[in-house]
C-alpha cells in the first residue's frame, strides 16, 4: 500500500486500485499541479481547491455523493457532513468518504467543519487510516481534530488542510495540532509512504506528510 500527498487535502492511495481524493489544480493555491493517475476519484465537495478532476489521468470513476457503492472491486461509502458548524448554512455540505482496500480501512473527512455526533461516529466505525483537517478557519482546528481522533481511535491519523510554505490559503499551520502529542507518536514521512497492513501500529500514530 502506498500513500502520496500532493498538498492540501489531495492524496493518492495505491493498492489493488488507485484512488485520488480531492485533487486541486496547484496554481490556484500556490502549489505544484498534482501529477496523478487513478481508477477512482473521490470529491468531498465542489470547492475549487478540492474538485479539479481535469488534472487526473486514467480511465477513472468519479464519486461525489453520499451513499454506499462498489466501484472496481472497492466498497466506498460517502457520509453527508457539513463544511461549518451551522449545518452548512455558511459553506455547504461535504461528503466524508470511507473505503476499504486490501484489508485496510480509510476515512477522509474532507473539509469537515464540525464535531461528529455519536451516531455519525458509530456509522464510521473502525478506521485504520484517518485523514483529518486541522487548519481551522474553514474546517475544524487542531484541538477539535485531536478530539475527533481520540473518538475514532484510528491506527494512523494523517493531518491535512493546514498552512505550509507556498500554500496561499490563510489557515493555521500544523503546530497547534501537534501540541501535546508525544514526539515518539509522530512519524514524519516526507510526501509518501509504503506499508503493509501488518505494519500498522496498534495504537494511534500520527503520520505527518510534507512536500
Amino acid at each position: 500500500m502506498r500513500i502520496v500527498w500532493h498538498g492540501h487535502s489531495c492524496f493518492q492511495i495505491g493498492g489493488s486500485q488507485t484512488l485520488v481524493i480531492d485533487p486541486h489544480d496547484g496554481k490556484s493555491i500556490g502549489l505544484k499541479t498534482p501529477s496523478v493517475k487513478a481508477d477512482i476519484v473521490l470529491i468531498t465537495h465542489d470547492h475549487f481547491d478540492h474538485n479539479c478532476v481535469r488534472v487526473v489521468k486514467g480511465d477513472f470513476t468519479t464519486l461525489r455523493e453520499p451513499g454506499r457503492r462498489e466501484v472496481k472491486g472497492i466498497w466506498v461509502e460517502g457520509m453527508p457532513v457539513f463544511h461549518d458548524e451551522q449545518q452548512g448554512a455558511k459553506r455547504g455540505k461535504v461528503t466524508l468518504f470511507k473505503f476499504q482496500m486490501d484489508g485496510i480501512s480509510f476515512c477522509h473527512c474532507g473539509d469537515l467543519g464540525h464535531m461528529l455526533s455519536d451516531e455519525q461516529l458509530k456509522e464510521i466505525g473502525k478506521v485504520d487510516v484517518l485523514f483529518v483537517p486541522v487548519g481551522g478557519v474553514f474546517t475544524i482546528d487542531g484541538g477539535q481534530a485531536r478530539d475527533l481522533i481520540r473518538a475514532i481511535r484510528p491506527k494512523v491519523a494523517v493531518p491535512m488542510h493546514f498552512r505550509f510554505q507556498g500554500l496561499s490559503l490563510s489557515i493555521q499551520t500544523l503546530e497547534p495540532f501537534l501540541e501535546g502529542i508525544p514526539e515518539r507518536k509522530v512519524l514524519r514521512v516526507g510526501n509518501e509512504i509504503e506499508f503493509e497492513k501488518e505494519e500498522l501500529p496498534k495504537s494511534t500514530e500520527y503520520w505527518v506528510f510534507s512536500l
